[in-house]
């Protein structure tokens, strides 16, 4: 009888070990990998993280939270276009101005001047024409020194009437060719002669 309680008890416990031991994993066993952020099991069946846990638990010390870094916290870094292979970048040139000012500059007038002409002696006395000029045209003509008394200078008024001033033949004609004023022929050439030297200035 004494025989069989220890044959049974015996059987007993090696069955019990026989299964302690199937739940273990053996030292050669590669740890299974596990999902999500899970660290791998340890050889041996001992997990660090429950070790960590149950020394803290005893010594009434809080753990840390894990810092083992999730999914979202690792740096998303999109390259730019250009970092990117084949990618370019188009910079557009500054715009420049090719138009110059325009500017309008108004012709200068022409400026005015006083020609003379040389001195001519003839029968009743001398003359002396001087005429003014707007840059190349005669604007205005006139006899100096003639005699103004007597017949002389009745002729005298008769050719100045008719060549000077500013609507006389000097001006009209743009030149010496003038026609001879009647009963005047002396004094018409002298006034001639002096205006054909004021012109040859001009």
């Amino acid at each position: 009888m004494r025989r069989a309680l220890l044959a049974i008890t015996g059987l007993a416990a090696g069955t019990t070990a026989l299964v302690v031991l199937k739940g273990s994993p053996e030292p050669g066993q590669a740890a299974q990998v596990l999902p999500g952020d899970q660290p791998p099991a340890v050889p041996g069946g001992v997990d660090p993280a429950a070790t960590a846990a149950a020394s803290a638990a005893a010594s009434g010390v809080t753990p840390a939270p894990s810092a083992t870094p999730t999914g979202s916290a690792r740096p998303s870094v999109e390259p730019s276009a250009s970092a990117r292979p084949g990618g370019t970048r188009t910079t557009a040139a500054p715009r420049t101005a090719t138009s110059a000012p325009k500017t309008t500059t108004a012709a200068p007038k022409p400026a005015t001047r006083t020609l003379y002409g040389s001195t001519v002696s003839y029968k009743y006395g001398s003359l002396r024409v001087q005429i003014t000029v707007s840059g190349t045209k005669i604007v205005n003509a006139t006899a100096t020194g003639m005699p103004s008394s007597g017949e002389s200078g009745r002729k005298s008024d008769a050719v100045q009437g008719d060549y000077s001033g500013t609507s006389g033949q000097v001006v009209q004609k743009q030149s010496a060719n003038l026609n001879t004023v009647s009963d005047a022929t002396y004094t018409s050439n002298a006034y001639k002669q002096s205006l054909q030297n004021a012109l040859s200035q001009i």
